[in-house]
């Protein structure tokens, strides 16, 4: 019991020393806090989640070209494109995610919005509310994603799904970001069918390396049960909230790397 105490006075000081919004500035997050309509944060917070491996900088400075080839106003890009406009998508290039990507990303969201106001329906139409975590919304839209009859094969890599056994750490930072609500404005808390209980922890290589130091991890592979083992291992010291100590742990291993 006292080691479980310490524990989680340790992860509290690290939460509360590195959740502020001093850490957007450094963080892909900052792309979708230059905008206020919900569709324009929804767009370029998936689309610089799925960019999220890498250095943050060269991150951030390939979401800057995107959204300039949108001419900075991403929904009314996706939503009343023409063939012209889709030209100038050609040559993109974020490590392996290339302009063939990048179209078909691009046509999937206009599909959407046609039919609805907000890609939270895209993860939550099989979701239930009594589930324990949003795996079963991660493979749903993973499934929705991919049904288009243009799909391109080279794409799925890009869309992590739990059948795999992917830990999707792009799609839980994602969901992260617009699920969770919090004090200091990092998280955007704009969707409501999915309860920040119900999220998964992003398992970067920092938080991953951080949760095995403090024995919050007993399996030795990074994959989707690893992530679940984690969630649950958080939920001990906050069953409402789990996923904020993705930021201390991130944090600690920042901090690690610099010393």
């Amino acid at each position: 019991m006292q080691k479980k105490l310490a524990l989680k006075a340790t992860l509290d000081k690290a939460y509360s020393e590195f959740h502020s919004a001093d850490f957007i500035h450094d963080d892909p997050i900052q792309i979708p806090h230059r905008f206020t309509e919900k569709r324009d944060i929804e767009i370029m917070a998936f689309l610089a989640s799925i960019l999220a491996w890498g250095q943050r900088k060269t991150i951030i400075n390939s979401c800057n070209k995107l959204l300039k080839l949108f001419e900075n106003k991403p929904y009314d890009f996706i939503s009343s494109h023409s063939d012209e406009d889709l030209k100038k998508l050609i040559g993109f290039k974020h490590r392996t995610f290339n302009d063939t990507d990048l179209l078909y990303f691009v046509s999937f969201l206009k599909f959407h919005y046609n039919g609805a106001q907000s890609l939270e329906d895209a993860f939550t139409m099989k979701f239930k509310t009594n589930e324990e975590h949003v795996g079963p919304a991660l493979i749903s839209f993973h499934n929705y994603f991919t049904s288009l009859d243009f799909f391109p094969s080279r794409t799925r890599k890009h869309i992590a799904t739990p059948e795999r056994k992917s830990a999707c750490k792009r799609l839980n930072m994602f969901l992260r970001w617009m699920v969770r609500t919090d004090s200091e404005g990092v998280d955007f808390g704009l969707w409501k069918q999915i309860k920040p209980c119900q999220l998964l922890c992003p398992l970067d290589v920092h938080v991953e390396n951080q949760a095995r130091k403090l024995g919050l991890i007993r399996r030795k592979q990074r994959d989707f049960q690893t992530v679940v083992e984690l969630t649950r291992a958080l939920k001990e010291f906050d069953p409402e909230d789990p996923v904020k100590y993705d930021f201390a742990l991130f944090g600690l291993g920042i901090a690690e790397k610099i010393r």
